[in-house]
């Protein structure tokens, strides 16, 4: 399934910016950054679990915020992209 991951990070301390630190190295064991605090994940429902479970551990529910969206399948076909678009399908082959 492809997840999107949407944090907001109160950055005003030194907890905070590191908890942000720590938030954005979880999404990227799990997927790819595609804006500042947005990642595109695929993942299975055991790695859905794995993630979500982490990074509440990891955010202040006083201070942060969190979001993750289901994307409806295919990707391709529900996303509409403007602009620079950083997102790389690591399921295609790669052209070297």
């Amino acid at each position: 399934m492809d997840i999107l991951v949407t944090y907001d990070v109160n950055t005003e301390t030194p907890a905070g910016k590191k908890r942000l630190r720590k938030v954005a190295m979880v999404c990227k064991d799990f997927g790819q950054r595609v804006q500042y605090s947005v990642f595109e994940c695929r993942v299975d429902q055991a790695q859905y679990e794995k993630l979500r479970a982490k990074l509440t551990k990891i955010m202040d529910p006083k201070l942060d915020s969190l979001r993750l969206y289901r994307l409806p399948a295919p990707r391709e076909k529900n996303l509409e992209c403007y602009g620079v678009d950083r997102y790389v399908d690591f399921e295609e082959p790669l052209i070297l």
